[in-house]
């Protein structure tokens, strides 16, 4: 394992960007996008989180400046005044942070969690994941664990499906009307269990492969029925709420689908599922998901003091991930200089038998006694130089481990090659700062 380079990231999210503009980010998938960024020769690993609110793109470099390159190119498409950047420590926090639902539109929401899983899981599957990423996503992971199970994070609305319905509330009576969702996945999953909960009176569900709309229509117990795509506008014009959630290039519903009665339509699909002049329609009210800010504002407000409590956990587990990570980059030291000790106690322990078998043979229970007295040596003589690298990893002293790699370095003690300061200079020390 060689753990060095730093992270760098950026991101297009609901707080810089538009609808419009979030589309223009977002990729064609997330394991395409990872393996874009890979092919850049200076990209070592790469993790690429892309949702309805948010794209989100990290790598791992020789230095930042390497970094920033790469991510310039990767959201080339976009303005770049949307576009935020972070350094490493910044990076490693703001996921983080992601994971807990603290930059969600729907503070401390339960999705993301598992859309930062599932993109660690697709990063994997195409080589993105290294000995970096691995332990900061699964860190996040384990923090947004923690932030549901042990706080209040994710009481109330705790989705953007939920919201929506919620916000479709405000313009209309919801009980006993019609309604469609339109789109199968999981956005449109959610929105089908938060309209269950409430009081509509018949759920309809549309998709593009009706199989995949009827097994979801069949975890759902307010009655109703799936249809496919093609059936949309017969069904569209009969809805009294509309919410659509799916993965189309293009909208799905336009004025011409919409019934002449009053209708709330939420747009909820990325790039848009509704055809923006669908709002001029008389009795048509369309919300996208810029409109879901007021709304998840106050939930925001509501659970102030839980997301204080998580950004206290975060703070303390961004701690333990940067002492896990600097330790693991000690170990790698440490790991040459026990293989230069034990290749000079090896040499010096055959040396010492020859001389021994000159004078007479040896026992096998001879031959174990000398061994066994060099690796206590050996270990002895090492264990203090262990604690007190360990140690100055945590609190960056990297010029004692560049001190102990050129001491321990087998070349210098007639011994092949290996680890340099050149390997892991002081610039790669994690929490270190970076290049500009």
């Amino acid at each position: 394992m060689t753990i060095s380079g730093v992270v760098s990231s950026a991101r297009v999210t609901h707080d810089t960007a538009a609808v419009d503009e979030l589309a223009a980010a977002t990729p064609e998938s997330q394991p395409a996008a990872v393996s874009q960024l890979l092919s850049a020769p200076e990209c070592r690993e790469a993790y690429v989180l892309a949702t309805c609110n948010r794209v989100e793109a990290y790598v791992v470099t020789e230095t930042a400046r390497d970094g920033w390159d790469i991510l310039a190119t990767f959201f080339d498409d976009v303005p770049e005044r949307v576009v935020e950047t972070a350094a490493h420590e910044d990076s490693l926090t703001h996921l983080l942070r992601v994971a807990s639902g603290l930059e969600s539109v729907v503070l401390g929401e339960d999705q993301i969690i598992g859309q930062v899983r599932t993109a660690y899981e697709d990063a994997a599957a195409v080589g993105g994941v290294g000995d970096l990423l691995e332990p900061a996503v699964t860190k996040a992971i384990h923090v947004g664990e923690r932030a549901r199970t042990e706080t209040t994070i994710n009481e109330g609305i705790v989705s953007l499906g939920s919201a929506a319905v919620e916000l479709a509330g405000e313009t209309i009576d919801v009980d006993g009307v019609d309604a469609l969702v339109v789109g199968a996945g999981e956005m449109g999953q959610l929105a089908a269990r938060a309209l269950e909960s409430s009081t509509v009176g018949r759920l309809t569900i549309a998709n593009r492969t009706v199989e995949r709309a009827e097994s979801v229509r069949e975890t759902i117990e307010t009655p109703g029925t799936a249809v496919p795509l093609s059936a949309l506008s017969e069904h569209a014009c009969e809805a009294t709420l509309i919410v659509t959630a799916t993965g189309s290039d293009e909208p799905v519903l336009g004025p011409d689908d919409v019934g002449h009665h009053e209708q709330v339509i939420v747009d909820l699909g990325q790039p848009r599922d509704v055809d923006p002049v669908t709002g001029s329609v008389p009795e048509t009210t369309v919300y996208d998901l810029d409109d879901l800010e007021s709304l998840t504002r106050k939930t925001r407000e509501q659970r102030q003091t839980a997301a204080d409590e998580v950004e206290s956990m975060i703070e303390r587990e961004f701690d333990n991930l940067l002492t896990q990570l600097k330790r693991a980059r000690a170990d790698e030291v440490i790991a040459a200089m026990y293989e230069s000790a034990t290749r000079i106690k090896n040499r010096e322990v055959q040396t010492a038998l020859h001389r021994l078998e000159d004078r007479g043979s040896v026992s096998d229970e001879e031959r174990e006694i000398v061994e066994s007295m060099a690796d206590a040596v050996v270990n002895q003589l090492l264990s203090a130089p262990t604690e007190s690298l360990r140690d100055a990893a945590v609190d960056d002293d990297w010029e004692t481990i560049d001190t102990a790699l050129r001491l321990f370095d087998p070349a210098e003690n007639g011994g092949e090659p290996g680890p340099t300061s050149r390997n892991i200079p002081a610039e790669h020390a994690l929490g270190a700062a970076e290049d500009d």
